[in-house]
C-alpha cells in the first residue's frame, strides 16, 4: 500500500455542490438556523438572571420581598431554560430532516453520474474506491454541516452575545475578552496546521507499515522457503522505529496544544477576574457580575476549545468530499449526441464501415475494418487471442468509440441515437457471467423487468436452469451472492442464458456464451440458444470452433482485419489458411469431428 501523503482538498467546488444540494429544503434550513439563534440567545441571556440572582441574595437580610424577588428571577431563568430546551429540539429535528434528505440526494447524484461513465472509466479504477468515494461524498456533508451549525455559528454567537454583554457591563471587559476570543482562535488554527503536517506524516508512516506487514504475511510461504526470517525482521523493524519516531513527535504535539490552550484558558479567567476586582473595588460592578463574567468564560472556553479538532475534521470531510466531486465534474467519455433519437429498428441490418480504434495510442486494436452483416444473419467472429473480436461487439454496443469509422445499424449511426434504446435491443451473454447479489427471479427478470413468473420459468426451461433453482430451497427466490459466487460457472451462465432469452431482443451478441458448460449441458444449450437465434441478427464469439460450424456466415479476425469469410465447409475447403490451422489444432485433441 503506497504512503499517502497529502491529499487534494477543494474546498469551494464541495462547498458549491453542498449549498445547491441543502437549498433543496430552504424551510427546513431556516428553522435550523432560527433554532441555533434562539438557543445561543438563551444561553447568552440566562446568565444575566444568575447574576441578577445572586445581586438580590447579596442585597441584604432574608425578607418576603427579596424572597419573592428571588423566585420571580428564578421562574424568568426557568423560562429561558425552556426556550433553549425547545429550541435545541426544534433545531435538531431540522438538522436531522435537512442532513437526511440532502445525504440521500448526494448519493443519487453521485450514483447516477457515476453508473454513466464509460466502460474504460470503471476498468480503470478499483470498485471499492468507487463504492468508497460515493459513500464518503454523501457521509462527507454531515460533518462539514454540523461544523458549521454546531461549531463555528454557534461559537460565534455566543462570543458575539457574551462580549456585548460584559461591553455593556464595562468597556474593558468586553474588549479583553474580544481579543482573548481572536487570540484563541488564531493559535488554535496555526496549532492546527501546525498538527496537520505531522499528522499526515504518522498516516503516512501508519500505511507504510501496513503495508511491509500485509507483504511479508502473503509471502510467508516465500520468507519459509528462503529462510529470510530475520531479513524480514530487520525490514520491518526499520519501518517500526520510524513510525515510532512520528507518532512520537504526534502525541507531543497534542501535549504542546493541551498545554497552550489551558494555559490561555487560565489567562483569560485571572485576567477578567482580577480585572473585575478592581471594578467592582470603584464600585462598577456588582457580586453578581462575577457569575456572569465566569459563566461566559467557561461557555466560550467550553465552545472554542476543539475548533482545533474541528478544523482537522472539516479538512478531512472536504478531502473525503473531494474526490467524488473531481468525478462529477469529468464528463462522460460515451454521451449521448445532441438531439439524439431512440434507434429505429426494422430488419437489423449492422455495418461497420471502415472501422479503426485503439485502447492505447499508436497500437491500434481495429484497422479500416469494414464488416456488413444482413438482417436475421448469424455470424461468428473467430480468431486468435488479442485479435479484435471483443472489441467489436464492444463497440457495437458504444462502450466505446471508434477513433474512425462508423458502425450503423438499419442506417443509422449508432452516435446519433440514445445509448438506452441502443442497448436495449440488443441481449448479450458474456464469456463470463456476473450476476448481482439479488435472487435468481432478479438476476433473469433483468432485460425484462415487467415479466411474469410464467415468462421467466420459460426462460428458465429454455436456458435449462429450472432443474437446478427448482432444487434449491428458496427456488427462484434464493440470492446467489456477491457476483453469483453461490453458483457454479456452468449455472451462472445458464441465468445469463436464461436472462438474454427473456429479453428476446432483436439482436443478440453471444461471447463464448457455452464455455463454462460440461458436453452435457452444451449441447442442450446449442438447442435453446438455436431457438433463440431464430428471426434475430446474431452475432457469436467463439474460440470452441465446434460451435460455430453451422453459422451462417464465420469471419475470421487477424491484427484487427477480416482475413477470411466464409461457411464453414467453405473455409476448410480452402488451402492452408487461419481457420483451417486452428481447427485442425482443436480437431487434434479437443473436438470430436464425428459429430
Amino acid at each position: 500500500m503506497p504512503p499517502e501523503t497529502k491529499k487534494d482538498v477543494r474546498v469551494w467546488p464541495v462547498l458549491r455542490a453542498y449549498t445547491f444540494a441543502a437549498l433543496n429544503y430552504p424551510k427546513t434550513l431556516i428553522v435550523a438556523i432560527l433554532g441555533t439563534i434562539a438557543m445561543q440567545a438563551a444561553s447568552v441571556v440566562a446568565p444575566l438572571y444568575l447574576r441578577q440572582f445572586i445581586n438580590i441574595l447579596s442585597s441584604g437580610k432574608p425578607s418576603s420581598t427579596i424572597v419573592a424577588s428571588l423566585f420571580l428571577v428564578l421562574l424568568t431563568y426557568a423560562a429561558i431554560g425552556i426556550v433553549s430546551w425547545v429550541a435545541r429540539r426544534i433545531q435538531m429535528a431540522a438538522v436531522q430532516y435537512a442532513e437526511a434528505h440532502v445525504m440521500a440526494d448526494l448519493t443519487d447524484t453521485a450514483f447516477s453520474h457515476l453508473i454513466r461513465h464509460s466502460h474504460d472509466f470503471f476498468i480503470s479504477n478499483f470498485t471499492g474506491t468507487l463504492t468508497r468515494r460515493v459513500t464518503r461524498y454523501a457521509r462527507a456533508y454531515e460533518q462539514v454541516f454540523d461544523s458549521f451549525l454546531f461549531n463555528f455559528f454557534q461559537t460565534f454567537l455566543f462570543a458575539a452575545g457574551s462580549i456585548y454583554i460584559l461591553y455593556t457591563r464595562n468597556v474593558w471587559l468586553g474588549l479583553g475578552l474580544l481579543v482573548w476570543v481572536v487570540l484563541f482562535i488564531t493559535i488554535q488554527i496555526l496549532l492546527t496546521m501546525w498538527r496537520h503536517s505531522l499528522r499526515l506524516a504518522r498516516v503516512a508512516e501508519d500505511s507504510r507499515m501496513t503495508g511491509a506487514l500485509s507483504d511479508a504475511i502473503g509471502n510467508h510461504s516465500t520468507i519459509a522457503y528462503f529462510a529470510t526470517e530475520k531479513h524480514e525482521e530487520s525490514i520491518l523493524s526499520s519501518i517500526v522505529a520510524s513510525w515510532r519516531a512520528i507518532t512520537l513527535r504526534s502525541w507531543n504535539s497534542n501535549l504542546w496544544v493541551q498545554g497552550i490552550q489551558q494555559a490561555l484558558a487560565l489567562i483569560v479567567e485571572i485576567g477578567l477576574l482580577g480585572g473585575a476586582v478592581l471594578l467592582w473595588q470603584r464600585g462598577l460592578l456588582t457580586v453578581g457580575d462575577f457569575v456572569l463574567i465566569q459563566v461566559y468564560i467557561l461557555g466560550l472556553i467550553d465552545q472554542v476549545w476543539n475548533i482545533g479538532n474541528t478544523l482537522r475534521q472539516l479538512y478531512d470531510a472536504f478531502a473525503d468530499a473531494s474526490e467524488m466531486v473531481t468525478i462529477l465534474e469529468t464528463p462522460h467519455a460515451i454521451q449521448d449526441a445532441s438531439g439524439a433519437t431512440p434507434l429505429e429498428l426494422t430488419e437489423g441490418v449492422i455495418e461497420f464501415k471502415d472501422v479503426s480504434f485503439s485502447f492505447i495510442k499508436n497500437r491500434m486494436v481495429l484497422e479500416h475494418f469494414s464488416l456488413h452483416i444482413d438482417s436475421g444473419e448469424k455470424i461468428a467472429l473467430v480468431g486468435p487471442s488479442g485479435a479484435g473480436k471483443s472489441t467489436i461487439t464492444s463497440l457495437l454496443f458504444r462502450l466505446y468509440d471508434p477513433n474512425e469509422g462508423s458502425i450503423s445499424i438499419d442506417g443509422q449511426d449508432i452516435r446519433s441515437m440514445t445509448q438506452e434504446s441502443l442497448r436495449s435491443n440488443i441481449s448479450f451473454v458474456p464469456q463470463e457471467s456476473i450476476l448481482f447479489h439479488r435472487t435468481l427471479r432478479d438476476n433473469i427478470c433483468y432485460g425484462k423487468q415487467d415479466a411474469t413468473d410464467e415468462e421467466m420459468i420459460v426462460a428458465a426451461k429454455q436456458a435449462h436452469c429450472h432443474e437446478f433453482i427448482s432444487r434449491l430451497p428458496e427456488g427462484y427466490d434464493t440470492y446467489v451472492g456477491e457476483r453469483g459466487i453461490k453458483l457454479s460457472g456452468g449455472e451462472r451462465q445458464r441465468v445469463a442464458i436464461a436472462r438474454a432469452i427473456l429479453k428476446n431482443a432483436p439482436l443478440l451478441v453471444l461471447d463464448e456464451a457455452t464455455s463454462s458448460l460440461d458436453s452435457e449441458s452444451e449441447a442442450l444449450i446449442q438447442d435453446a440458444l438455436a431457438k433463440l437465434m431464430q428471426g434475430k441478427t446474431v452475432i457469436t464469439i467463439a474460440h470452441r470452433l465446434s460451435t460455430v460450424m453451422k453459422m451462417d456466415r464465420i469471419i475470421v479476425i487477424e491484427n484487427g482485419s477480416v482475413a477470411l469469410t466464409g461457411t464453414h465447409d467453405e473455409l476448410l475447403a480452402q488451402e492452408s489458411n487461419l481457420y483451417k490451422k486452428l481447427w485442425e489444432i482443436q480437431a487434434g485433441g479437443f473436438i470430436d469431428t464425428d459429430e
